[in-house]
């Protein structure tokens, strides 16, 4: 068995229902169930007996160690975090006591779990500790993508607590010999994300016949990575990534917000046509993000070059899988766009207009 945290949330719901198609072993599905956590995701494994779900906090540490005893997981996923840089910007205490204090509260009982553990099973496992591109801070144009040796320097509240995050992973694998990996990714899209972050907004809002903000001249560069190969490179660094390495994940798809927003639109024109015009019509542009990082770029040869993984959609492919996922599903939009987050995201926009 593995343990999953913050496997409700986009990508850690991506990687249980993942997993549970394309291995046998059964997944501890731990997550608090935050605004951004969604039981319905996971509809499809509900009656899976290889998928074991627990409402718990990561900084329970309590509660924590009762489900390492219990279930005696070979390997912990740490997908939990807080991770709307907006969210960070408005309200960063959240974010420090889930990225940094849930980090150390999980570090700590996995320490102390895998001290129980007979030497055999202590060398097999693992500690993955998934994190984000966003530590390294903003990059010029003309400036070489992060690698795994890039210094950091992260400009959010969000970053800087993944990074510390970060930090804290990397230590206890050094001074107390916990089998640690870590991976950091660019920016995640594809099903079942959560309506705040720009894709999945610009599609609900175009629907919807309401403005598309876009943050102040649009030319921020991202780089764009398919959850389903998000997926893959972690199953990979989990099977054979080396404890105490870091692992770059990026899908080699450098694009402006303004890209983004305007391959959505198109496809949009084309699979869902409006009466007259173009969704391109309802773009607006809003004041910038407070310290918006410019650029962001992932190299990730060395994923390539050790464990053999590289991405197998291109951000065409990956766009049209997730614009058409969308169409397809209203009823989870639908669900998961709670009161909370519309009141939320009426107060953040409403101030950048």
């Amino acid at each position: 068995m593995i343990l999953v945290t913050g496997g409700a949330g986009f990508i850690g719901a991506n990687f249980v229902l993942d997993w549970l198609t394309a291995a046998s072993e059964a997944v501890l599905n731990v997550d608090k169930l935050t605004y951004a956590g969604n039981l319905g995701t996971l509809k499809s494994v509900q009656s899976d007996p290889k998928h074991i779900f627990a409402r718990a906090d990561i900084c329970d540490r309590a509660a924590i160690d009762v489900l390492l005893s219990q279930h005696k997981p070979r390997a912990i996923l740490h997908f939990a975090a807080e991770s709307h840089v907006d969210r960070s910007i408005h309200g960063p205490a959240e974010f420090v006591q889930t990225n940094v204090v849930g980090t150390f509260t999980l570090l700590e009982a996995a320490l102390a779990y895998w001290k129980t553990l007979p030497g055999a099973d202590q060398m097999a496992f693992r500690f993955l500790h998934v994190s984000t591109d966003e530590v390294f801070g903003s990059l010029s144009a003309n400036d070489a993508p992060f690698s795994e040796t890039t210094p950091y320097a992260p400009n959010s509240p969000y970053s800087a607590t993944k990074a510390a995050s970060d930090h804290l992973v990397r230590a206890y694998g050094h001074t107390y010999g916990l089998p640690v990996v870590t991976t950091n990714c660019s920016n995640n899209y594809g099903p079942y994300q959560f309506p705040e972050k720009l894709i999945p907004l610009v599609i609900g809002n175009a629907l919807s016949g309401k403005p598309l903000p876009v943050y102040g001249d649009g030319q921020n560069i991202r780089d764009w990575l398919y959850v389903g190969d998000h997926c893959a490179a972690i199953r990979e660094v989990l099977a054979r990534g080396r404890p105490g390495e870091t692992y770059n994940v990026g899908g080699w798809n450098e694009k402006t917000n303004l890209d983004v927003v305007h391959a959505v639109c198109d496809l949009l024109d084309r699979l869902k046509a409006k009466a007259s015009g173009s969704y391109r019509d309802q773009i607006t542009f809003v004041a910038d993000r407070p310290g918006h990082d410019r650029r962001y770029a992932i190299d990730a040869r060395k994923l390539e070059r050790e464990l053999g993984w590289k991405p197998a959609e291109t951000f065409e492919t990956g766009i049209d899988k997730t614009v058409r996922w969308y169409l397809d599903n209203p009823a989870w939009v639908d669900e998961v766009a709670s009161g909370e987050y519309r009141k939320w995201v009426e107060a953040n926009y409403a101030q950048r207009v």
